[in-house]
């Protein structure tokens, strides 16, 4: 047997994952949408607040009804809400330094 072909043999080996990856896998996508599912129903809360409260968060009505309305039942809407607060918090800030 040539070099080659050994090395071919070799290439064609493939690696299953173990079972005890498997589970891990599946353990951390099931910790991933339990934690959407719970930042999803905090987000829900948030539509309750009234205006004012929104507003010191950075937040509007406005906002968490389209963030909750666009995003899936799976979908993590605390990322979104945070950038939008984040961003209005960043402008704010803009328009306050050029007066």
């Amino acid at each position: 047997m040539s070099t080659t072909e050994r090395m071919i043999e070799l290439d064609l080996a493939v690696s299953r994952p173990t079972l005890a990856a498997r589970l891990a896998a599946t353990w951390e996508g099931t910790k991933s949408v339990l934690r959407a599912l719970r930042n999803r129903r905090v987000a829900n809360r948030l539509a309750e607040l009234d205006d004012a409260l929104l507003r010191d968060i950075g937040l509007s009505r406005a906002d968490v009804e389209s963030i909750l309305r666009t995003s899936g039942i799976a979908d993590d809407p605390s990322r979104l809400l945070t950038r939008t607060a984040r961003n209005r918090a960043d402008r704010s800030l803009l328009s306050a330094k050029s007066e």
